[in-house]
């Protein structure tokens, strides 16, 4: 799916189970993941309609089976006014995920790239609460806004180290300590 900010305002997702990853791509084709949205949480910038601020093109997909719920955007700004706690939350939301992109931004514009890969595994781990984590060297360098031929010498460097030991489709975390130092 594609949110583009001159687009059609459906409303908002509201992720019942699974996960979305709400990303950018570059002109070069080069993906970077913004954030996640997690069972329980909401993609506020689903329905950016609802504040006037949002300029911004991003894309939405599910990375595994995921049910969402579609609030129809007229539903939502109907009880939005009616309840203050409804925008209230609409806009902590928002702040959030906000705090998440300048994250991202510092992570890519100022960290070298060992340092993103073994802060995305870090979030791999607590996300799949697992050391050994279901994820390729591709779905790495979407998620930190690299490629996966730099990612994967990073990785095999990290291995020799000792911090992780690469399989087919998956990464073991073997030393965490080391790897978020």
């Amino acid at each position: 799916m594609i949110h583009r900010s001159d687009g059609e305002c459906r409303g908002v997702m509201a992720v019942v189970s699974g996960s979305l990853r709400v990303y950018c791509v570059s002109e070069e084709g080069r993906e970077v993941t913004l954030y996640r949205v997690e069972a329980g949480d909401v993609c506020i910038l689903s329905a950016s309609c609802l504040m006037d601020s949002i300029v911004f093109d991003v894309l939405i997909e599910a990375g595994e089976e995921t049910t969402v719920s579609l609030i129809p955007s007229a539903v939502l700004h109907k009880v939005e006014l009616e309840n203050p706690l409804v925008e209230l939350y609409i806009y902590k939301n928002a702040t959030e995920k906000f705090s998440e992109v300048l994250w991202t931004i510092q992570q890519v514009l100022f960290m070298k790239i060992d340092q993103r890969i073994a802060l995305a595994l870090h979030d791999e781990r607590l996300r799949q609460k697992s050391n050994v984590l279901s994820v390729t060297h591709e779905d790495l360098a979407k998620q930190i806004g690299s490629v996966r031929e730099v990612v994967s010498k990073t990785l095999k460097y990290m291995e020799e180290e000792g911090l992780v030991r690469l399989g087919r489709g998956k990464i073991e975390i073997l030393d965490t300590g080391k790897l978020v130092v």
